[in-house]
């Protein structure tokens, strides 16, 4: 038992009855009943990391201590709750730390959420990933599960309002059969790119209708969203400026 995190759980599941949310879960089997392993999400919205730990919660009522930017852990709303709910802290400037403890956790036997996009997918489709999730997984002995959360950029993602209200949002979660941690950080990475794709191809096939231009449709379905391609110069674009602004503050 673990009353802060069960309290959140708790207060979770009644804001999203109140908005109406309806999630539709397949492959909640595929998270382990017990030991370690990397929870590997896609990532379409601020809210994801809220919606991705049902499948383990639905299957075992296991918990998942997700990787989230430091950012988050210095706020005194967030800093707090995320302390104690194990999650942990990600200073991107200084990654091992955070690396690390990961890698305890996994070994410990916990569950570790990762974005291994790193950053929202602005065309909703699965960016290029960063190698974590499989050297941790390589280093700790553990399988990966790969999570596809659809229908959660409808909510909040990047760029768009928020839609908080009771808008009876449709949310599918879809999980794939752990991956081995077999290979190279390379090779595994590919796999996981491979298998996360597929399964949101999956998962958006099952969804439902997906109106022509709709802003969180990808192109691919006749959406307004940008490309992939699109997408990741947008992405190159705000990094830059971002750059900018602190090379001149720290000027």
């Amino acid at each position: 038992m673990e009353p802060a995190y069960d309290t959140v759980i708790a207060i979770a599941r009644s804001m999203w009855a109140a908005q109406g949310l309806k999630f539709t879960v397949t492959g909640a089997e595929n998270v382990p009943l017990t030991g370690g392993a990397v929870i590997a999400i896609n990532h379409t919205g601020y809210l994801d990391f809220t919606y991705a730990g049902l499948p383990a919660f639905l299957h075992g009522r296991r918990k998942v201590r997700f990787m989230a930017k430091k950012e988050v852990f210095d706020s005194k709303v967030s800093g707090p709750i995320m302390r104690a709910l194990k999650h942990i802290p990600v200073d991107r400037g200084a990654g091992a730390d955070s690396y690390r403890a990961a890698v305890e956790y996994l070994q410990a036997g916990e569950l570790v959420g990762v974005y291994p996009e790193a950053t929202i997918s602005r065309s909703f489709e699965i960016k290029e990933f960063k190698s974590g999730a499989a050297r941790m997984a390589l280093e700790a002995g553990v399988p990966i599960v790969p999570t596809v959360i659809w229908g959660a950029q409808r909510v909040w993602t990047k760029g768009h309002p928020r839609r908080m209200g009771r808008t009876n949002t449709p949310i599918s979660i879809g999980v794939a059969p752990p991956i081995a941690p077999l290979g190279d950080p390379a090779e595994l990475t590919a796999t996981l790119h491979q298998v996360m794709a597929d399964t949101l191809d999956e998962v958006q096939q099952a969804y439902g209708p997906h109106p022509a231009g709709e802003y969180w449709v990808p192109a691919r379905l006749g959406g307004g969203a940008p490309t992939l391609a699109e997408a990741d110069a947008m992405d190159a674009q705000e990094s830059a400026e971002k750059a900018a602004r602190r090379a001149e503050r720290d000027g």
